[in-house]
């Protein structure tokens, strides 16, 4: 191919990218004498009507015309695909006409009359033309069809030799396309095979994606929690007492200190250590309350990290005489511990209810309501909120509306507490004709609303007393996934009860204390057990049974 292109002249290298590639060279050949033509005529034109009648360029001109017309006839014949005899006659009648040309050239001025011409010279050229228009036209059209020509016809034997490749041809398809039908049905019987698979497949991925989507929430939870701890409103300061020691304190951005060395130090690099040992040692230490300053150990005096022992408790999940399921946490010893905050009407449900508290119940913390406080914690849209509630655990108040952080809701308590007396209470009846109270700023907007409704008109008015009274004072506490809460009951005893941070009950003591502090040691047996118990289903064992 490249050898080909190598050897082609200028003008078949210009056709080629220009108008397209050649079937011969006549095709070329003919497409540059039109060219050329239509160049010829033009200037013959300009040339004649800028001559004198008798003159050299009368006669120049009268030659361009004529070659022009001569070359506009033969360039587009030689294009078309004529036989060689045609070709021949278009050359022959070209040649006469040149002749023609040639002898206008000998007898101008003195035998070319301005009137009628030259007969000869006419004649000639004319008969060139016409020669060369025959060949185009009329040689082609009396021509016999190829098809009945002799060279065209098909030999016998030929035609027997491709029916005999074709009949191979056929054979083989018919192998290919067996062969094909057997593949299509061994491929039909491994689908229909692997149906099951697939809807086993299909529910796996689903639950999956549930698992996932789960696990993507309590990753952004555990994320902002873990920011939350990288951030801190307090720093350490190292500096020299009056007895020249090293010491240090931490303290808060309000100005609180809220710890200090133990000890000085008589280097400072060494005051360095400890606040570096305080920082490794506080996140995670558990928290040991000790009745009376008199119960304190040595500070020298050394401990040992509580090791995780075996649980001493199991759950027992079973249904109650209402048809509802209920789990319930009873010591090795026979007594319930813990139980259910409320039935389930499915079984599974109970389990998972179940399940979700083994989980909460570990890294829960205490809320500590003295009388109340006002509680931080996200609902299921993923909105922070708050609430004051009084420590018998009725909710006094709530936010109004759903904060996208943490920093919202408690600027809005702050609100609150610091700027209730600029804050203006209303008192109304709701569609249930329950009296209910709301708190608007000066601006209109909803601050906070009554956590629930009152029988009476009196009662309402006590509880928006109740809220001046408490909330400047109540104290703010941050709810994570779900928190402990110990509380005095009405008659008189306390009790605990895990609180999921959507505001329900989850699980609840099952016995009521003198003191809290035996409460509070309850909730510890409680979180040290629940994590590890096992799981028993009562009415299981007794199908088994």
């Amino acid at each position: 191919m490249a050898s080909h292109k190598s050897d082609e002249s200028t003008f078949q290298s210009l056709y080629r990218t220009h108008v397209g590639d050649p079937e011969t060279d006549d095709e070329v050949r003919g497409y540059w004498l039109f060219v050329v033509g239509v160049v010829l005529a033009v200037a013959g034109v300009l040339l004649f009507l800028a001559s004198e009648p008798q003159g050299g360029v009368r006669q120049l001109s009268i030659v361009m015309v004529g070659g022009s017309m001569l070359l506009l006839l033969v360039g587009p014949v030689l294009r078309l695909p004529l036989k060689p005899r045609a070709t021949t006659l278009v050359y022959v009648g070209a040649t006469i006409a040149t002749i023609g040309i040639v002898y206008f050239v000998a007898v101008f001025p003195g035998g070319w009359s301005l009137r009628n011409g030259n007969t000869a010279v006419i004649g000639i050229y004319g008969l060139g033309l016409l020669v060369a228009g025959a060949g185009g036209v009329l040689v082609p059209l009396l021509a016999e069809p190829e098809s009945a020509t002799p060279e065209s016809a098909t030999d016998p034997g030929e035609l027997r030799r491709e029916l005999a490749a074709l009949d191979d041809v056929l054979e083989d398809t018919a192998a290919d396309e067996a062969d094909l039908a057997a593949e299509i049905a061994d491929l039909r019987r491994a689908v229909g095979a692997s149906d099951d698979a697939v809807a086993t497949l299909s529910h796996a991925v689903t639950a999956l994606s549930q698992d996932l989507a789960d696990a993507e929430t309590d990753r952004d939870e555990l994320a902002e929690q873990l920011w939350g701890h990288r951030t801190s409103q307090a720093r350490f300061e190292l500096y020299e007492d009056r007895g020249g020691e090293f010491r240090w304190r931490l303290r808060h951005r309000n100005g609180q200190i809220v710890a200090t060395s133990g000890e000085g130090y008589t280097q400072r690099h060494n005051a360095q250590n400890g606040i570096e040992s305080v920082r490794d040692n506080a996140l995670g230490a558990m928290v040991l309350r000790i009745e009376s300053e008199a119960e304190l150990a040595d500070a020298g005096e050394r401990f040992e990290p509580v090791e995780e022992t075996e649980s001493q408790t199991a759950f027992e999940l079973y249904e109650d005489r209402g048809g509802e399921f209920r789990w319930r946490l009873r010591h090795d010893n026979g007594n319930v511990v813990a139980d259910a905050g409320e039935g389930y009407s499915r079984r599974r449900d109970a389990r998972a209810a179940l399940e979700r508290v083994q989980t909460l119940a570990g890294p829960a913390e205490y809320l500590r309501i003295d009388p109340t406080g006002f509680e931080i914690y996200r609902d299921a849209a993923e909105e922070w909120r708050w609430r004051l509630v009084h420590r018998n655990g009725n909710v006094l108040a709530d936010g109004g509306e759903g904060y996208s952080s943490r920093r919202g809701a408690r600027r809005a308590v702050d609100r609150i507490r610091e700027g209730i007396d600029d804050l203006t209470f209303e008192t109304y009846e709701d569609a249930a004709d329950e009296h209910r109270w709301r708190l608007r700023a000066s601006n209109g907007q909803l601050v906070a609303d009554s956590g629930e409704g009152y029988s009476r008109k009196s009662g309402v008015d006590d509880a928006v007393e109740r809220v001046r009274a408490y909330a400047p004072e109540a104290d703010v506490l941050n709810v994570g996934f779900a928190a402990f809460e110990v509380y005095e009951d009405n008659a008189g005893e306390f009790r605990w009860r895990l609180r999921h941070r959507n505001g329900q009950i989850v699980a609840t003591g099952s016995e009521g204390y003198t003191e809290r502090s035996k409460a509070e040691n309850a909730v510890d047996r409680f979180k040290l057990n629940a994590p590890g118990s096992a799981i028993e289903d009562l009415d299981e064992a007794s199908e088994t049974a």
